[in-house]
């Protein structure tokens, strides 16, 4: 129990550092300052890696897997990173609804802040539902391998389009709430004549959680099967969630310039569903996995650079 209210505490002070400090005024974040940042996050998710190593070999947390702490600390790495790899899909959509609902850029982080509450609300209660689920019904996890494997193979043959949920989500908030368009006064709620209506800015925050929602629904089961474990899989999802922000404002000018980072994402999911499928027969070892993860990621990142470049050139 210590070590979850130890991480809710600094999951708090961070995002009070971040919100009541760094971004107290609202402003346009640089490329630089999210570059800043997104070493920061990164940083205190590797110190959190060394952490989750002490948290185990003290026994600060219960260890239904028994696994050692050396093993704890590559499982959550592990797990970090293929969050860290999905967020990137999700990314390009919040940049998207950024830009149909053009938003300020001095607003965007606003957004983004409110959004990533909502996402560590709603992650928690997948997670502890998934790791019940394969905890208790141990059948489960085929499912959830061959739900990866299915959604990674829709991603390479087709084009992934949540537009269409999003507009009828957009306009069932529409019948609910008056919305008002008001997008320059970067509040959620405005009051007029003694009425208070829920402002444009609301509205994306809102359609912002639905499409995290969405995409949790492969990266929550994929970092389950790394460890069934409730604390690591909740700390890396979360430790990498924390750092979407800032990563969405360092790729966001740059996002045209990774157009293989989707096969990469398919490589990652397929790997994973593959590797929870064989999970009863086939026992790989954690680095392994997270080689593969890691070495996808770079891969991609490395092959869309060199098309951008030949592009320049050419």
């Amino acid at each position: 129990m210590i070590a979850w209210i130890s991480f809710s505490v600094l999951v708090t002070i961070i995002l009070f550092f971040d919100l009541g400090i760094l971004n107290k005024e609202p402003h346009r974040i640089s490329s630089k300052e999210a570059g800043r940042n997104t070493l920061i996050f990164f940083v205190i998710a590797m110190l959190m890696a060394v952490g989750i190593y002490f948290i185990y070999t003290y026994q600060l947390v219960g260890n239904p897997t028994l696994i050692s702490p050396y093993e704890a600390s590559l499982k959550f790495v592990t797990g970090y990173f293929v969050e860290f790899a999905l967020s990137i899909d999700n990314i390009f959509v919040i940049a998207l609804l950024f830009g149909k609902f053009m938003v300020p850029d001095k607003f965007q982080h606003k957004i983004l802040f409110w959004g990533i509450i909502g996402a560590v609300v709603f992650r928690l209660l997948m997670i502890l539902f998934g790791v019940t689920l394969i905890n208790n019904f141990t059948w489960t996890i085929y499912l959830f391998g061959g739900f990866l494997i299915f959604s990674g193979l829709k991603m390479l043959f087709e084009k992934e389009d949540i537009d269409n949920a999003e507009t009828a989500l957009e306009r069932w908030i529409n019948k609910v709430l008056v919305i008002k368009k008001d997008i320059v006064s970067g509040r959620f709620f405005v009051k007029e004549n003694g009425r208070r209506y829920a402002t444009t800015l609301f509205l994306v925050l809102i359609l912002v959680e639905f499409t995290d929602l969405i995409f949790a629904l492969d990266s929550v089961p994929a970092i389950i099967s790394i460890t069934p474990d409730p604390f690591i899989v909740f700390t890396s999802n979360i430790m990498a969630i924390l750092g979407l922000r800032s990563l969405y404002f360092f790729l966001a000018a740059m996002l045209n310039k990774f157009s293989y980072l989707k096969y990469c994402l398919v490589v990652i999911l397929v790997f994973i569903g593959v590797k929870m499928v064989l999970s009863h027969t086939v026992h790989l070892l954690e680095w392994l996995s997270l080689l593969v993860v890691i070495g996808s990621l770079v891969l991609g990142v490395i092959v869309s650079l060199m098309k951008t470049a030949t592009k320049s050139i050419d």
